[in-house]
């Protein structure tokens, strides 16, 4: 499995819709809203055998209210 983390702006008013919806499809390990210029941020461990784009895009990219995300591959945890 690979550890991404993905940064989510919501449109306004819809952050709290939008966290139950990515929660409710059960991909992510863990979700926290945040300040700043992002509402949430998640994170998600993709199979090895998926690739990370394709599987994000499949699993949360299409939840209604998001509008931007950023993605941060890791790579090794110390």
């Amino acid at each position: 499995m690979r550890c991404v983390f993905v940064q989510f702006r919501c449109d306004p008013g819809k952050t709290y819709e939008v966290a139950d919806r990515i929660y409710d499809r059960e991909v992510v390990s863990e979700l926290f809203s945040t300040s700043g210029e992002w509402d949430l941020i998640a994170k998600v461990y993709v199979p090895d055998d998926a690739d990370v784009g394709h599987y994000l895009n499949e699993q949360l990219f299409g939840i209604e209210g998001i509008s931007r995300t950023l993605t941060t591959m890791t790579f090794k945890a110390f």
